[in-house]
């Protein structure tokens, strides 16, 4: 492949998770067993709560949102990471390690974004609950929804073009099971030093500015939540405790990634191997799990169908 930017390399090698045959094979079938186990679950969240009018409120619509994030989240790296599993040579051509990598990162800064208007909803409703249905209508929902959608499309345009104007002409071994830029750049035949600066404002300080902004406004909130009746106060401080607990796990492996590029740890690939495949599939579950009105209304969808 040779381009306008000198590149030559057409495909990448990828050097894998594990080396080991053994622990391979266990990895493969906790992962699979994961993942045919949780996947299923977050379709069947979006299912029951597009099939419940009583879940019509503005946190259910970001919870399938949420759900359909996630999931198609975690087709980008699973499934090609399982197959490789068993392939004594891994090898991503040039383009599909592109593609990969943008949509990576547009659904990846999608859910960020997610998670900051689900942070906004959770304000509203308990700080602001006269005016929740006014500022949070359908129409606002879905506005914000097409907009955190066009944020992480011209995210991922952003970490796209800083791997395009790179010139890939030696070495094409990538130490890890699927192409991101922190690995990708160090590959380029050139200096990369302004490269992974802007890597760092642009992925690294963004994800923890969202992070830090999330935990400040969950405060303010646990902190107005203490004036509220005991019932009112007990959902308010599940539905907040819920919401803590998916930032961290979606935020948290995301800002050890991306605010270090300048050199590699040990850690590096099992903390991508949560944040790519475990924890996407896991946070509408948590959501779930701690939700009355979702189970309620799932347990019901399956006794009407006859699951159980």
């Amino acid at each position: 492949m040779e381009s306008g930017n000198s590149t030559v390399v057409t495909e990448f090698i990828l050097l894998g998770l594990i080396q080991s045959q053994d622990a391979q094979l266990l990895v493969f079938v906790l992962v699979s067993v994961f993942y045919l186990v949780i996947l299923p679950g977050n379709f069947l969240i979006i299912l029951t709560i597009k099939s419940d009018p009583g879940l019509a409120a503005p946190l259910y619509f970001f919870l399938g949102n949420l759900a359909f994030l996630d999931a198609s989240y975690s087709f980008i790296v699973a499934p090609s990471m399982l197959v490789d599993f068993f392939s004594e040579k891994k090898v991503i051509s040039y383009n599909c390690c592109i593609t990969q990598l943008f949509f990576l990162h547009f659904l990846g800064i999608g859910e960020m974004f997610l998670l900051v208007v689900m942070a906004c909803d959770c304000y509203i409703a308990i700080c602001r609950p006269l005016h929740s249905t006014i500022v949070m209508s359908p129409r606002v929902c879905y506005v914000l929804l097409l907009a955190l959608w066009l944020g992480g499309f011209a995210y991922s345009i952003v970490q796209v073009a800083l791997i395009l104007n790179l010139p890939f002409c030696g070495p094409n071994q990538l130490d890890n099971f699927f192409c991101d830029v922190p690995q990708v750049i160090k590959l380029a035949c050139t200096d990369t030093f302004v490269v992974e600066l802007l890597m760092v404002s642009n992925s690294g300080l963004l994800t923890l500015l969202c992070f830090l902004g999330l935990l400040a406004s969950y405060a303010v909130i646990l902190c107005r939540v203490k004036g509220h009746s005991s019932d009112g106060k007990s959902k308010a401080m599940s539905t907040c405790i819920t919401h803590i607990i998916i930032v961290f796990l979606m935020f948290g492996p995301a800002i050890f990634i991306y605010t270090h590029p300048f050199r590699a740890f040990p850690a590096d690939k099992v903390v991508s191997l949560f944040h790519t495949v475990i924890f996407p599939l896991l946070n509408p579950v948590i959501y779930t799990l701690r939700n009355q009105e979702v189970k309620a209304s799932m347990i019901k969808l399956l006794s009407q169908h006859r699951v159980f």
